[in-house]
């Protein structure tokens, strides 16, 4: 299955965009009935701490089952880098993260987790998870418990 210009017409940001924005875009689902893990990931995520402006860095995780619409990556980039130069607590930006996700995309189920760098001895990774279709969490949690027990 190829990637047809309806996929792209709405696509602002890729190929052009090169500032942080946190405008996030999303492309058609080809597949909105069948339920499959799409996983993004980032080791290079920076905010700064609203108090003292000192720079936290984290690995941000993103898992979701899409429904009808699918994130476009580097909407999504440009969307983590603007947090470079904004304060806020790891729970918050966790958080907001979802919402965002969620509201542009309106999965099934997704989880964000932000696993951040040691400050001070102690390392913080807050998860958030929001579902609304059961079935696609389900699917999720056996496939990585086959995964963990060496099956497939």
């Amino acid at each position: 299955m190829s990637t047809e210009k309806e996929d792209i017409k709405g696509l602002t940001i890729l190929g052009g965009h090169t500032q942080p924005s946190k405008n996030l875009e999303a492309f058609p689902n080809r597949t909105p009935g069948r339920y499959y893990l799409v996983s993004l990931h980032t080791s290079e995520f920076t905010c700064l701490c609203p108090k003292t402006g000192q720079p936290d860095f984290a690995a941000i995780h993103v898992d979701y089952v899409p429904d009808k619409k699918v994130i476009e990556s580097k909407s999504f980039k440009l969307y983590l880098w603007s947090y470079r130069n904004e304060g806020a607590f790891h729970e918050h930006v966790v958080n907001q993260i979802l919402d965002d996700l969620q509201k542009v995309l309106d999965t099934h189920w997704i989880r964000v987790t932000g696993v951040f760098n040691m400050r001070g001895g102690i390392g913080i990774t807050v998860e958030a998870e929001n579902t609304r279709t059961p079935e696609a969490r389900l699917q999720w949690m056996n496939r990585h418990s086959d995964m963990a027990s060496g099956e497939k």
